[in-house]
C-alpha cells in the first residue's frame, strides 16, 4: 500500500503537534516515534505511563440472543461462560488451525460482548463473523472509536487525576465506562495498564487532560513493538499467522481444556490432530550472542548446519540490556539450553533458547 493510500489516525493532527515521525503499518500512517526516540519512550513506560494511539485497531459489538454461540463457532472459546465484565484472549482459526487473528472478546452484558481485532485483519475478521452469523440471532455492529492505551506502572494513577477511576477492574476484565466508551484493564507492554475506545470529541479533550500529567508521555509503534517482545507477546503476520496455529505458538493456555476436547469452533479437528501428533516446531524466546540483534527473517541452523527454523520477532530490549527475538524452532529444540545459530549476513551468531518472558509481567491480578 503506498502512502498516498494509507489510512490516517483520527488524532493525526495530535501526533503532529507532538512531533511524531510516521510510517505504515497494516493500511494506517501511524507515529512511528517522537521526540525522545525509542529508547527513552520504552524505559518511559515501564518506569511510568506511556500513551499510545492504537485506532488502527478494530472495535466490534456482537450481540443478540445468538451472541455467545456465534463466539463460540468463531473461536475456541466458552463465551457464556464468561463472568459480566471478564475478557478472554482468543482467536479466529481457519478449517486448518492456523490463526486467522488474535483477538480479545469482553462480556459486557448477558447478550452483548467487545470484540478487539487487530489493524491488518479488521476487515478480514468483520467478513469473517458475519459469513459465520448466517443462521445465528445476532448483530455485528463495527464501532467508530478512538482507541487508546495508558500502559505502565502509574497508569492507574494518572488515569485517577483526570476522574477515571479503575480500581474496579483487575487485569483481563472490561466495561462500559459511560455511553460509547469502553475500558479494560489489558494492555500489549507486559506493564499494568489500559485500553480505552472512545468517540473522537472524547478522545481529544482525555488526550490533552493525560498529556498535562509529566508522568504521560507519547509512545510510538517502535517502543511498542520493544515492549510486547520483551514481554513475549505475538505480533499477528510475523509470530502468527494463518500459517502458524495455537499449539505450535505456545499458546494453548488460551483454550479451555473441554474445549480443546469437545469445542466445535471452526478448526476444531485439525487443531485436535496437532495435538495428538504434538507440534513439529515451536515459537521460543531467543536470546543472541553478543550487542547483534537478530531481525524477523533470519533463518537459523543447528550445530551441524542443518535448518533449524527462522527468526519471526528481533530486536533490542531497552530494559534488558541485550538483544531478544522470537522464532520457531524444531520441537526437540524448544527448550532452555539448547543453541541455534542465527545467520546474520553471512556470519553464524550463536542463539540460546531463552525463557519467555524476557522481562517480567506487572498485570493487576488482584
Amino acid at each position: 500500500m503506498t502512502g498516498e493510500n494509507l489510512k490516517s489516525l483520527p488524532l493525526e493532527d495530535v501526533h503532529k503537534a507532538a512531533g511524531a515521525r510516521f510510517g505504515g503499518f497494516a493500511g494506517w500512517s501511524m507515529p512511528l516515534t517522537y521526540p525522545p526516540g525509542v529508547m527513552k519512550e520504552h524505559l518511559h513506560t515501564r518506569d511510568h505511563v506511556g500513551l499510545f494511539d492504537i485506532s488502527h485497531m478494530k472495535l466490534f459489538e456482537v450481540s443478540g440472543p445468538g451472541a455467545a454461540a456465534l463466539l463460540d463457532r468463531a473461536c475456541p472459546l466458552q463465551a457464556g461462560a464468561l463472568e459480566l465484565s471478564q475478557s478472554k484472549y482468543t482467536f479466529l482459526l481457519t478449517e486448518q488451525a492456523g490463526i486467522i487473528d488474535d483477538l480479545i472478546v469482553t462480556r459486557l452484558e448477558p447478550q452483548r460482548y467487545m470484540v478487539v481485532a487487530n489493524a491488518g485483519n479488521a476487515e478480514a475478521d468483520e467478513k469473517h463473523l458475519r459469513r459465520l452469523a448466517e443462521g445465528f440471532d445476532v448483530t455485528i455492529t463495527a464501532l467508530d472509536r478512538v482507541f487508546l492505551a495508558i500502559q505502565g506502572p502509574e497508569a492507574a494513577d494518572a488515569l485517577l487525576k483526570v476522574g477515571i477511576e479503575t480500581d474496579a477492574l483487575t487485569f483481563m476484565h472490561g466495561l462500559d465506562l459511560r455511553r460509547d466508551w469502553f475500558l479494560s484493564r489489558s494492555g500489549y507492554t507486559g506493564e499494568d495498564g489500559f485500553e480505552i475506545g472512545l468517540p473522537e470529541a472524547d478522545a481529544r479533550t482525555l488526550v490533552e487532560e493525560l498529556t498535562a500529567d509529566p508522568r504521560v508521555m507519547w509512545i510510538g509503534l517502535a517502543a511498542r513493538d520493544s515492549l510486547r517482545l520483551e514481554a513475549g507477546l505475538c505480533l499477528h503476520g510475523q509470530d502468527i499467522t494463518p500459517d502458524t496455529d495455537p499449539a505450535s505458538a505456545g499458546l494453548m493456555w488460551a483454550i479451555p481444556k473441554e474445549i480443546r476436547t469437545g469445542g466445535g469452533f471452526v478448526g476444531a479437528e485439525a487443531l485436535r490432530a496437532i495435538l495428538a501428533d504434538g507440534p513439529r516446531q515451536k515459537r521460543v524466546g531467543l536470546k543472541p550472542e553478543g550487542r547483534q540483534p537478530v531481525r524477523a527473517g533470519t533463518e537459523l541452523s543447528d550445530a551441524d548446519g542443518n535448518p533449524a527454523g527462522r527468526v519471526t520477532s528481533g530486536g533490542f530490549g531497552p530494559s534488558t540490556g541485550f538483544p531478544v527475538a522470537m522464532g520457531y524452532v524444531p520441537a526437540a529444540l524448544a527448550k532452555p539450553g539448547s543453541r541455534v545459530f542465527a545467520d546474520v549476513r553471512g556470519t553464524k551468531v550463536p542463539v540460546d533458547i531463552h525463557p519467555l518472558p524476557f522481562t517480567a509481567h506487572r498485570y493487576r491480578k488482584g
